[in-house]
């Protein structure tokens, strides 16, 4: 098999060639088709996140087919249509597990970051989370689904159900998850980079009534916000933008220190939240949404071997939905 492999964090990913991996008991061994970038993909290369394992495949929204099975698996076959998300794995016995909230498990693994991602030809996946995909549909359209979609889909729900909803950063999640609040009738609101008037037009394309900078204040008041960009000024602005008794909910793993702010900017209890990877059951309720709601991918396509670019213009604003590594 071939992989993009981080050896040392902040260094470019190196291509390297490795023996085809075996899946173990409860395994599953995927073809990989396509993998998306994320910017937690970037969080990792660039050292933001702690304790990743060294050396590591990057990669966690992956599309690809079944193409060796462990023992101990009977629901997966070969030859099935997969995707596997940034939850790799969970303990299933600790307080979080048993109480349904796998995705605050103690003892968890991360895909991408604590064992091997999609940046390659081939991963080996634990097959109880792995989610079997329809027989059709694009392989790179797909991928964003995974996380994007599968993170966006979880901060919506915990974003109440407001009419109004602002969306701070208008990259990969937020451009799937304008079109689901859409479906649902909401009003959304987009907020991205000053100056970012491409993002702006692309998200009242997609059906936003308002679309400006994040330094402006909507022209209505919000019922809820979620944020997307990785950027703790963000979390007064929106605190300011939402009416009282609304929502913010921050949604990425990674975030840059939240500044001081008045206490009147929570108080008439505005609630701040935060969204902490995803469950199972976050999946099965997202990709009937996304089914219904005709959900289209804006992607940028990049071979393998060209992962670094896709990184790099990731880390420099250069995209506009999300961008997605396929396998020749």
């Amino acid at each position: 098999m071939q992989a993009m492999v981080l050896e040392r964090l902040g260094e470019p990913l190196k291509l390297v060639e490795r023996p085809d991996p075996r899946p173990a008991d409860g395994e599953v061994r995927v073809r990989v088709a396509a993998c998306g970038v994320c910017r937690t993909d970037l969080h990792v290369v660039d050292g933001e996140l702690p304790n990743p394992k060294l050396p590591i495949v990057p990669g966690h929204e992956i599309v690809g087919r079944i193409d060796a099975v462990g023992g101990r698996v009977d629901n997966l076959v070969v030859g099935m249509r997969v995707g596997i998300p940034w939850l790799g794995h969970t303990c299933g016995h600790c307080r979080y597990c048993r109480d349904g909230r796998e995705n605050l498990c103690d003892h968890p693994l991360f895909t991408g970051y604590t064992r091997d991602g999609g940046y390659a030809t081939h991963v080996v996946a634990d097959a109880r989370y792995v989610f079997r995909l329809a027989e059709s549909g694009d392989d790179v359209a797909t991928a964003p689904l995974l996380c994007a979609g599968l993170i966006g889909w979880r901060s919506l729900r915990m974003a109440g159900d407001g009419k109004a909803i602002g969306l701070y950063g208008f990259g990969a999640a937020a451009h799937i998850i304008a079109q689901v609040a859409r479906w649902q009738g909401r009003d959304v609101f987009a907020f991205t980079r000053p100056g970012d008037v491409a993002a702006q037009a692309f998200a009242r394309k997609l059906g936003a009534r308002w679309a400006g900078s994040s330094e402006e204040k909507p022209p209505d008041e919000l019922d809820c916000a979620i944020i997307y960009a990785p950027v703790g000024a963000l979390v007064p602005a929106a605190l300011n933008a939402v009416r009282k008794g609304g929502r913010v909910v921050c949604a990425g793993i990674h975030m840059s220190d939240i500044p001081g702010f008045p206490y009147r900017l929570i108080w008439e209890e505005r609630e701040l939240l935060s969204v902490a990877n995803l469950t199972r059951k976050d999946g099965d309720e997202f990709f009937a949404v996304a089914a219904k709601a005709g959900i289209v991918t804006e992607t940028a396509s990049y071979p393998l071997g060209r992962a670094n670019e896709a990184l790099s213009d990731l880390r420099k604003g250069r995209l506009q939905g999300a961008a997605v590594l396929f396998v020749q």
